[in-house]
């Protein structure tokens, strides 16, 4: 039986391995196991933050539509309680963005929440 010479193959991996984690620092970028080890903790980190990401916008357009409010003399939580009187379903990305692009409109349906 002729002799196989693997070599190629364990070069690909260890290859590819230390190109995904180029720009890391110290070791992680040039050891194969501690490039390994960061490579599977950088995937942790994305997927947590993806979920993370989501509430860190809910915050930023509750900021929006607070500082928005604030010109008519109202808190953002009666705000939102005076939308959910009236029946008003506006989520808080639309009214962020309506803050940003249309502000007449946003004056409309706040005058709509406290009349």
């Amino acid at each position: 039986m002729p002799r196989v010479k693997r070599g190629t193959i364990a070069n690909k991996t260890r290859k590819n391995t230390l190109k995904k984690t180029k720009g890391y620092r110290f070791g992680r970028s040039t050891k194969e196991r501690e490039a390994k080890v960061a490579i599977v903790k950088a995937g942790v980190y994305a997927f947590a933050h993806r979920r993370d990401r989501k509430g860190d916008f809910r915050r930023l357009w509750t900021v929006k539509i607070s500082g928005a409010v604030k010109k008519f003399d109202i808190s953002y939580s009666k705000f939102i309680n005076l939308l959910k009187i009236k029946n008003i379903e506006l989520d808080r990305k639309v009214m962020a963005d309506m803050i940003m692009n249309n502000p007449e409109t946003f004056t409309k349906v706040v005058e709509m929440a406290k009349s």
